[in-house]
């Protein structure tokens, strides 16, 4: 399979880094982003129908994602925290510390609601585009990005318009 790596970079990294999001937090999606891309390097030669690119790329981020899990449970990770916040630096606080609720609640969700939440309102990407991206049905995704979304506003206290 001839295909430029650049190009299917560009192309699945939204995906790879809200499968990340979804199943390791911010702390470590980077790492998976970049574990999973080298795989994907690795790999590509051995790839025979470019067909199959999409759930294979998902495939190796998943597998990464359970891997850096997996390595931070085998070594806990030791917070320190100043004893004094400032006050400018408590209201950045409070922004971070809401964005990390939303996110350990989307979390919470079951994996075919969490990832394409993720992909949604983290990455940026559209319903079609997730579809495109990850092998899904369009009506797949329609359907995991609404039962998500109402099981976020239920979990955050968020009446429907």
């Amino acid at each position: 399979m001839r295909v430029h790596f650049g190009e299917i970079y560009e192309r699945f990294v939204g995906v790879v880094h809200g499968i990340a999001l979804a199943r390791v937090g911010p702390a470590d999606a980077d790492d998976v982003v970049q574990e999973t891309f080298l795989a994907v390097h690795r790999g590509l030669d051995g790839l025979r129908d470019p067909a199959a690119l999409p759930g294979w790329i998902v495939k190796i981020a998943s597998h990464a994602a359970v891997d850096r899990l997996r390595d931070r449970s085998r070594s806990p990770r030791r917070l320190d925290l100043p004893e004094e916040i400032p006050a400018a630096a408590a209201q950045k606080d409070e922004v971070a510390e809401l964005r990390a609720r939303v996110l350990a609640h989307i979390q919470a969700l079951p994996e075919a609601y969490r990832e394409p939440l993720i992909w949604r309102l983290v990455e940026g990407l559209t319903g079609p585009e997730i579809a495109e991206r990850t092998g899904l049905t369009p009506g797949s995704v329609r359907v995991n990005l609404h039962r998500g979304m109402a099981q976020l506003r239920a979990a955050l206290g968020v009446e429907t318009p």
